[in-house]
């Protein structure tokens, strides 16, 4: 195996680690030793791969910002490629497929939760901005083109709609029945969206 190849594979044996002890045990009670221990490398690794613990999980956020943001833009395109009224294809499409996708406990656990008080709020912001917003964007961009919302600033509207979204996934997260949350937060979600789209 080339020596980029190993470090490459290195690389993903530590993130996948990452993702599994940070969902079980938490950012505080994971240490970098059990870290390397269940990936099958030494510490010396993970520190030439990653700064420090820190950067570790900063990079499982990140990996998993992108798989979510991957799976809705595939059910967006899904849904431009079906025929249709243009809402459901984007509105109720990508919010079903950004809650589904939110199910996931890494993502709940490490993202939703653990995110907020270890990056703190301006690089979650920033992290926002780099992953989510642009989607986002253009999906209301998409549909005021279209003349389904009133015509108005984009980007605080993107900003907001990105924010509602964030909550309802926290909601479903932290609640003791999951299933029974993500279907009632589905439906208030959808008639709070509803709200925007022009009449008629």
């Amino acid at each position: 195996m080339k020596k980029a190849e190993q470090s490459e594979a290195t690389r993903t044996a530590l993130l996948q680690a990452a993702r599994e002890l940070f969902t079980e045990r938490g950012y505080a009670d994971t240490g970098t030793e059990d870290i390397a221990q269940r990936a099958g490398v030494t510490r010396g690794a993970l520190y030439y791969q990653f700064r420090d613990k820190l950067g570790l999980f900063r990079a499982v956020v990140e990996d998993l910002n992108l798989h979510i943001v991957q799976k809705v833009a595939r059910a967006l395109q899904a849904g431009r490629e079906e025929q249709g009224d243009l809402w459901d294809r984007t509105v109720r499409a990508g919010t079903k497929a950004y809650l589904n996708a939110c199910l996931d406990s890494a993502f709940q656990r490490i993202v939703l939760i653990e995110s907020v008080a270890v990056l703190g709020w301006e690089e979650g912001r920033e992290l926002d901005e780099k992953y989510v917003l642009g989607l986002t964007r253009g999906a209301l961009q998409e549909l005021m083109e279209a003349g389904l919302i009133a015509p108005q600033p984009i980007e605080p509207l993107a900003h907001l709609a990105l924010s509602i979204e964030h909550e309802a996934a926290r909601y479903v997260a932290r609640a003791d029945d999951i299933p029974t949350a993500r279907k009632e937060m589905g439906a208030s979600l959808e008639r709070l969206l509803d709200g925007m789209r022009v009449k008629g």
